[in-house]
Parts: C-alpha cells; sequence; structure tokens
C-alpha cells in the first residue's frame, strides 16, 4: 500500500504541519526529528492523548475514511499488537522522504483480515480525528507521540457550496469512467474528507485540506481544486476521442499540460 519507513530514516519534522517545498527544508522551525525530539508549547484547551504509536505512511488519512493496510515489519506488528491488545488507536502521519508532517489522523483498527504464519497481518482502519504533535520521541521500536486533539470549528456548511463541490466531483467521476453514486453524498458528515480522498488530489494537497479546520474552507479548496482540473480532463478526453475517430492524433499526449498544482 504505501513504503514503510526503515529504522534507519531520518525525518525532517515539520511543526506547522505542512510537507515543505523540496530545497527548502532548511527554512526556519524545522527541526530534525532523529536524535533530537520535538515540543510545541502545550495547550490545555484542546483534548489530548499522550503515547499515541505513531505509523509514518507516504499518504494522508482522513477521518471516517477506510483504509487496508499491510503489516510486515516487526516494529510496527509489536505497534498493531499493542493497540489490539489495549483497544486504542495509532497516529498515521504523511511522510515524504527525510520530511513528515506533524498534523495527522487518528486511525481505529477495524478488523484484522488476515493473520500469516510469519506474524505479518492485514488489518483495516478507520480514520479517527485530526491531531496535532506535541512531543515526538522513539521510546519504542516504533514511535510514539502526545497529540493535540484539533476539533473542528462549528460553522453552519454552505448548501450551495456543499451542493457545488457534489456536482464537480460527480463530473469527474463520470469523466473517469467511474460509477456515479449519489449516496456516496448522503448523511456524511464532513463531506469534505469524502471528496479529498478520491479528487485527484496530490498528498501535499491532501494535507492541506487535512489541516483546514472548518469544513467550509476545505469544500471552498476542493471547489477550486476541481474548477481547474476538470476542463484539464475534459480537453484529454476530447483529444482520446479525435484519437479513435482519427486513429492518429500526432501531438497526444501533450506535453504541456497545465498541471493540477499551479
Amino acid at each position: 500500500m504505501s513504503r514503510t519507513l526503515s529504522p534507519q530514516d531520518k525525518f525532517v519534522f515539520c511543526p506547522a504541519g505542512v510537507i515543505p517545498d523540496e530545497g527548502n527544508t532548511h527554512r526556519k522551525g524545522i527541526i530534525r526529528l532523529f536524535p533530537l525530539s520535538f515540543r510545541s508549547p502545550p495547550s490545555h484547551r484542546m483534548p489530548q492523548i499522550a503515547n499515541l504509536p505513531v505509523f509514518p505512511l507516504q499518504l494522508v488519512l482522513f477521518p471516517e475514511e477506510r483504509l487496508p493496510l499491510h503489516i510486515f515489519e516487526d516494529r510496527y506488528k509489536e505497534m498493531v499488537q499493542y493497540c489490539l491488545d489495549n483497544d486504542s488507536p495509532f497516529g498515521v502521519l504523511l511522510a515524504e522522504g527525510d520530511q513528515v508532517a506533524a498534523v495527522g489522523c487518528t486511525a481505529d483498527i477495524d478488523r484484522v483480515l488476515e493473520r500469516y504464519e510469519d506474524g505479518r497481518m492485514d488489518i483495516e482502519v478507520i480514520g479517527g480525528e485530526r491531531f496535532k504533535v506535541q512531543e515526538i520521541r522513539q521510546d519504542h521500536a516504533y514511535l510514539s507521540a502526545d497529540v493535540q486533539l484539533l476539533p473542528d470549528q462549528e460553522t453552519d456548511t454552505m448548501h450551495s457550496l456543499r451542493e457545488r463541490v457534489i456536482t464537480q466531483h460527480m463530473r469527474l467521476l463520470e469523466l473517469a469512467g467511474r460509477t456515479v453514486r449519489p449516496s456516496l453524498y448522503e448523511d456524511v458528515d464532513k463531506l469534505s474528507f469524502v471528496i479529498a480522498s478520491n479528487a485527484g488530489l496530490t498528498t501535499a494537497q491532501q494535507q492541506k485540506v487535512l489541516m483546514l479546520e472548518e469544513e467550509n474552507d476545505r469544500l471552498a479548496y476542493l471547489r477550486d481544486h476541481l474548477e481547474d482540473m476538470i476542463p484539464q480532463v475534459e480537453k484529454m478526453e476530447s483529444m482520446q476521442e479525435k484519437i479513435r475517430s482519427n486513429g492518429h492524433f500526432e501531438d497526444f499526449p501533450p506535453e504541456d499540460l497545465p498541471s493540477a498544482d499551479d
């Protein structure tokens, strides 16, 4: 599913929660995680979890998202077994290269899909709550952290914004040849997380969505992303139609197609 990090990996810890751009890891506020630990100013206003096991992965987990994981490294077998024995979550943090984000999501183990004779496991987790790392350390074979939970800011979701994003996402799925199911958007508390997990976002963009504290802000971010992305996908679809009808189109694929990240 993703690359599991080796014990020799060293990270740059990003207290702001954003994976920095390549070549900008020297900026103020980013420090080496090993052999140092990081402690941010304590906050007593938000609920906290002490000694949360941490799993750095090359992905972003959203609240309520289901994610299958194959556990094969000894340190993560130990971590998962600890969570199973204590009916407790672990935390997922986005890791890219030698950089790791400080805002992540707790993961509750919903079920063990399969156990292998050598101790490997297939599990399925469900995203729980967003959190920000307060202190991170390595007291075990795996990382652990004291974290501050990040509940959403309570605001009324804009109905017109919600409906606009649903319409855009359905169009994107249609262009991608996926089945469009209106039920996907029904009875969903945080629609933004459902859409962000399948909207053509990069991991850096998904991290930005995870960090936003209000549903309207997340939906506005997705609206802007889809407004940029859908015309590009439609253009590619038009080019593919020309290929199917003419049998030849020498300028395909286009080399200068604008990036969805721009």
